[in-house]
């Protein structure tokens, strides 16, 4: 590693990842704006956010079976290509089919990037990789912290969403020249020396499967609410987008100070905390009103704040034969999770919101309604009804994370006192 700057490449990771978190907070901002301008319903809204979940894993995937063969500088450079496209693309969409295609690229940009900086994080700090990974993933909340901000705050002057959107380039352009300009390390497989049949063993032992089934969990309880929520909470408070930022925001101090906490719970310990604390966080999203719904966020912060870099962690520690592929296939399936659950919710959702209408109402007729009018009154009062009834519906996921948890620390309790 003679040539290699670590804290360069690191910087610059972080960078990478604040675009993928910027198209997160900001599209869960404007999706309010895209649904009124271009008049799609929340199905249609549903499936455009759904397709930055296919994107991603489609190329983390992907990603994950070439990285250590044409190397993660490729990789990074084929990342901020592909978000140059998706982001101008997106700035100059003119319907449903722009925003679908638009998105579907940036998705594929944001898992090149996981696909490549989760191993480069991994290789060059292989003594700290669950601390190190939560101090790259805290640009994750970062960016949606940043994202919302810039929403609330351009929305609040007047300013479109197509100016939103291009903020994103300023990150894009910086990360594209460091990552251009930089060597990089092989990965940390290939530098130990494991073979690519050690590597295929260790995806396919029964640990590694049982936490690819717990990532689409954590995925689902991280992703899908951090992106619905101010659409959901958007009948139940004036500020709902200040939700995400909240969440988000918790999220980035915990992840910032995450070495004490790993090193004194252990990753699986911290995932079991994680889970009970996430699950009280959402039950309370879904029940209280107006500025105790604060509190609520903060709390459903504090509890998915280290799910998706300690995942990440426990596979790179504990199962180190699986090496970018292991890692790659834990953010994979995360994000396909997320994104079959997304889509699946979007229309949900529109179903509770037709049940909570008068009978045989067309939700169509409600959705074109003219503001101050009886028909636009009731849609709203039927979308203060289902938002909190998607979530109570999302609360069974952490509950089961709860158990499945448990039996991780205990597992990993007897491997240690076994190996002692």
């Amino acid at each position: 590693m003679q040539n290699i700057q670590k804290s360069k490449l690191f910087w610059a990771s972080c960078l990478a990842l604040l675009v993928t978190s910027l198209s997160f907070g900001i599209r869960a901002g404007i999706m309010g704006p895209l649904s009124a301008e271009f008049n799609l319903s929340a199905s249609e809204l549903a499936t455009i956010t759904a397709t930055a979940f296919w994107g991603f894993p489609l190329a983390i995937i992907v990603g994950a079976f070439v990285v250590d063969i044409i190397g993660m500088k490729r990789l990074l450079v084929m990342a901020f290509l592909f978000h140059l496209a998706g982001i101008v693309l997106t700035i100059f969409a003119q319907g449903y089919w722009t925003l679908f295609l638009s998105t579907l690229l940036i998705g594929i940009a944001n898992g090149t990037v996981e696909a490549a900086c989760n191993p480069l994080v991994a290789a060059l700090y292989p003594d700290n990789k669950t601390t190190k990974l939560n101090h790259f993933h805290l640009w994750f909340p970062g960016g949606i912290v940043i994202g919302t901000l810039i929403v609330y705050l351009l929305t609040d002057m007047g300013i479109g969403w197509q100016v939103q959107m291009g903020f994103m380039l300023i990150p894009a352009l910086i990360y594209g020249y460091l990552f251009y300009q930089l060597e990089f390390p092989v990965t940390e497989r290939v530098s130990s020396g494991y073979s690519t049949a050690d590597m295929y063993k260790a995806v396919l032992s029964p640990l590694f499967l049982f936490m690819i089934i717990c990532m689409f969990g954590t995925a689902i309880t991280e992703l899908f609410t951090g992106q619905w929520i101010s659409l959901l909470m958007a009948n139940i408070t004036q500020n709902a987008i200040l939700i995400v930022t909240l969440t988000a925001g918790v999220m980035v101090v915990g992840r910032a100070f995450a070495e004490p906490i790993v090193h004194r719970f252990s990753p699986s310990g911290v995932l079991l905390i994680s889970a009970i604390i996430a699950v009280l966080g959402l039950y309370m999203l879904s029940i209280l009103t107006g500025n105790s719904i604060f509190i609520a966020a903060l709390i459903f912060g504090i509890g998915v704040c280290y799910f998706w870099p300690t995942m990440i962690g426990f596979v790179a520690e504990y199962i180190p034969k699986s090496g970018a592929l292991g890692i790659n296939l834990m953010g994979g399936a995360g994000m396909f999770a997320v994104s079959l659950y997304m889509m699946f919710m979007g229309g949900y959702y529109d179903e509770l919101i037709a049940k909570h209408l008068p009978a045989g109402a067309d939700l169509d007729n409600y959705v074109n309604a003219p503001a101050g009018t009886q028909t636009a009154a009731a849609l709203h009062d039927a979308k203060n009804l289902a938002g909190p009834e998607v979530l109570q519906t999302t609360l069974i996921i952490p509950v089961l994370l709860v158990i499945a948890f448990s039996g991780l620390v205990f597992y990993m309790r007897s491997r240690k006192l076994a190996n002692a």
